[in-house]
């Protein structure tokens, strides 16, 4: 039986443990360039235990970020700042993954802290703004949308295959594609945002499309010996919207196009959303575990997964077969290794590097004076419960 702490292999890669750190929107970019800031951010959560670590969304085009100050993938220049990322993540014993995508029309924003608003595209930090359909987003989203040309869909797929190229140059060995949270591949899927009467929309077939060219275009240049994934909208929580039979149907047709592991997640192609399960712990795992059953392909989710009892119980009850955390791992660097005194691991500190795990071992002084709260569970998983 696998628990939280036991090795994965998918293809020719193998991470050291089910602990996943999710992609996360940094703003800590200039021109698209990786930076010293991203080095830091990898490289402490691939030295605090985490098997597989990402940064964050990388943009196929410069209208891909969310904003200016976002990274990218879009140019062969910022190659060598990924390749210090890479370098540093597996120095430190993880897994390096990148995360492709393009915001589509909920790009040209100011960052969280200064509004989070769209700008408009005549501004000096803003653009115009593209989709499926002339459909604006809405609510702080309302500039016009430019709705793609059928040849600008073939160069938008043909982007993501040149950003796979980079991404192998700069030495990734997992590529997850973005199709989530209101972004480009997320607006193609759903009625929402897709009104388009041509081959790319209409029918929930044709709605996929998108992704079907996209996947396509990237297994092109990718290895088959490295894990090409999705991160998929599977539910708008919108009965106009995506359904979630939809995506178990989705998930299956892109397995047949190279589709090795589906990361689910939300679709957020609208802010009129019915009974968000926000305040439920793990609620995404019930779903992907549907998807591992009915598909027969690997399953991770995130959403509601940092305590280490519950994330360990859905790896050890083979109901999903990684845990992917975002805001757990931005607040605690060595989340792994906490998760793994917490649950009674017999050498927590083997998750980290072996010269800090000597001296952890091996100093001697009262319980706590090393920095680590006591394990409070007694040697036993116990059931966690939402705050």
């Amino acid at each position: 039986m696998p628990d939280l702490f036991s090795s994965y292999t998918l293809k020719g890669v193998t991470l050291r443990n089910r602990i996943a750190m999710s992609p996360m929107t940094m703003y800590q970019s200039i021109d698209g360039l990786m930076n010293d800031f991203h080095i830091m951010l990898m490289g402490s959560r691939a030295a605090g235990g985490f098997g597989l670590v990402f940064p964050e969304q990388l943009a196929i085009t410069p209208d891909g970020r969310t904003g200016t100050s976002c990274a990218g993938i879009y140019d062969d220049s910022q190659i060598e700042g990924l390749s210090r990322v890479t370098a540093i993540i597996k120095e430190m014993g993880a897994v390096p993954a990148v995360q492709l995508g393009h915001t589509g029309r909920k790009g040209s924003e100011l960052k969280p802290w200064e509004g989070k608003i769209q700008l408009p595209p005549d501004h000096p930090d803003g653009w115009q703004v593209r989709g499926p359909s002339a459909i604006p987003y809405g609510g702080r989203y309302n500039y016009p949308v430019h709705a793609l040309t059928i040849g600008e869909i073939k160069e938008i797929h043909r982007s993501y295959a040149r950003a796979a190229q980079r991404a192998l140059d700069a030495g990734f060995e997992w590529l997850e594609m973005h199709f989530a949270h209101g972004y480009l591949g997320a607006s193609f899927f759903s009625p929402l945002a897709n009104q388009r009467t041509d081959e790319y929309g209409g029918s929930l077939e044709n709605r996929i499309r998108f992704h079907r060219e996209a996947l396509d275009a990237v297994r092109a240049v990718w290895p088959e010996r490295l894990p090409l994934t999705m991160r998929l909208g599977s539910d708008d929580f919108n009965e106009n919207g995506v359904q979630f039979d939809d995506a178990v149907w989705a998930v299956g047709v892109m397995k047949e196009h190279g589709l090795d592991f589906a990361d689910l997640s939300l679709g957020m192609n609208t802010d009129d959303v019915q009974d968000l399960p926000f305040d439920d712990v793990a609620f995404m795992v019930e779903r992907g575990n549907r998807v591992r059953r009915e598909v027969g392909i690997p399953v991770g989710v995130s959403w509601n997964l940092g305590l280490p009892a519950v994330a360990d119980r859905v790896i050890r009850e083979e109901q999903i077969d990684l845990v992917f955390l975002g805001r757990p791992a931005l607040s605690n660097p060595h989340w792994p290794v906490w998760a793994a005194r917490e649950l009674s691991h017999h050498d927590p500190f083997s998750l980290i590097p072996e010269d800090w795990s000597w001296w952890l071992r091996k100093r001697p002084g009262p319980e706590g004076s090393l920095g680590w709260p006591a394990a409070t569970n007694n040697g036993n998983p116990r059931e966690a419960r939402p705050a």
